[in-house]
This record gives C-alpha cells, structure tokens and sequence, in this order.
C-alpha cells in the first residue's frame, strides 16, 4: 500500500497565495480551467498541495470545483456582484469609521499621499495606475482600522469582484466620479469624524452599485 501524503501547511499556502494573486491579476479569466498539473509546474508545487489550494480557493469563492469535471475559476453574475457589493458597503463604512477613530499622524500623511496622487492619475489621464492606487487607499485604510473579521471578509468579497472591478474601469468617467468621493473618506478619516468617514464611504460603495446597474442596464439593452 502507497505511503499516504502528509498534508505541508507551508507548501499549500504557497501555492494557495500564489494563485490568489494570479487570479487577481487576471491571468486566468472566469470559466478558465485550472489544472493540477499544469498549476503544479507553474507554482513549483506538488500536486497534493495544488489540491489543497484550489479546496482552500473554492471556500473562498474564487475557485470552483466539479465533480468530474476539476476546477476553474469561478463565475459570479452580475446580480451576485451587485449582492456583494451591497455586503461590501456596510462592512467598508464600518471599517472606514473605525479608521477614523485609530488614525495616527502619520497614517493620516499617507493617506494625503494617496490621495494627491490619485489626482495625479486622473489628471494625467493614467486610469491603470488610479486603480492601483484606489486598492492601495481601500488596504491602507482597513490596515488602520485593524478590524481583521471585516478584513478577511472584504478581501475574500473583492477577490470575487475581479472581473466587474475591471468593467467599472472602463466606463467613461469613472475615475472622474470616484475621485472627490475618495477624497472625501480621506479628509473625515484625517478629521477623525467616524460618522462622517462611514457616510463618504457608503456614499462611494453606492455610486459603485449605481455603476454596476447601469452595466446591467446596458446588458439587458444590448441583449433586447
């Protein structure tokens, strides 16, 4: 009888971040297959840790796993987005007051550093890099927060996001509409006003809702 594997916590984690990051970077599109062991070469993992990640994954909503047919990258409708981007208001206003009441001097200094240059991309018209600041902004305000249940909760939600995240990104005047709302978090964190932090960013999740609607709307229109 073959030795069973013993499971390697430190192997699958590897693996399991290191397609995480693949998949939130859009290297492997929805639907697309994930095969153990085409990922095993690619992650320089065994496959028994392969497997272990993509279970790990499929818990958290990204991977799904059929029987008979193994993983890929899971598909979430548009109604679902709208579903966890509602979740994601209540959880980041919350997450956004809390900072209010924890933000140091120098925490508030880097987030008037992000902010100037978010602007800085929208003026130069550099929409790549203002998303890249966005989810440095939405990470760095949660580090201040410290509110690891919300944390864990909001980043395994925008993991599902992806692919609706990158259709928001390209809707004209996108940028132009989320950069006061942006600035608005800013300044009420640095004020160290919880409400006022809270109401700026449900006001920008709910412009984020208000975006996804009109994909929707558009869809719908388009497949009349």
């Amino acid at each position: 009888m073959a030795a069973r594997e013993e499971p390697d916590r430190a192997g699958s984690a590897a693996a399991r971040d290191a397609l995480r990051e693949a998949i939130l970077a859009g290297q492997y599109l929805p639907g697309e297959r994930l095969v153990e062991a085409q990922l095993s070469d690619r992650l320089a993992a065994s496959r028994f840790n392969v497997r272990i990640a993509l279970q790990d994954l499929a818990a958290e909503g990204l991977v799904e796993i059929q029987r008979n047919r193994g993983a890929q990258v899971r598909k979430v409708s548009l109604e679902e987005a709208i579903e966890i981007t509602e979740v994601r208001m209540v959880l980041e206003g919350l997450v956004a007051a809390r900072a209010a009441e924890r933000v140091s001097a120098d925490q508030a200094t880097e987030l008037d550093e992000i902010g100037l240059l978010m602007r800085r991309a929208v003026t130069a018209g550099e929409y790549r890099r203002y998303s890249d600041l966005n989810h440095r902004l939405h990470a760095l305000i949660r580090e201040i927060a410290g509110h690891r249940t919300a944390d864990g909760i909001i980043e395994t939600l925008r993991g599902q996001l992806v692919r609706h995240q990158f259709m928001l990104s390209l809707l004209p005047g996108r940028p132009q509409t989320s950069l006061p709302q942006h600035e608005a978090v800013i300044a009420a964190i640095r004020d160290r006003d919880p409400k006022a932090a809270e109401d700026a960013m449900r006001e920008h999740i709910a412009s984020v809702l208000e975006a996804l609607r009109s994909i929707d709307a558009l869809s719908n229109q388009d497949g009349a």
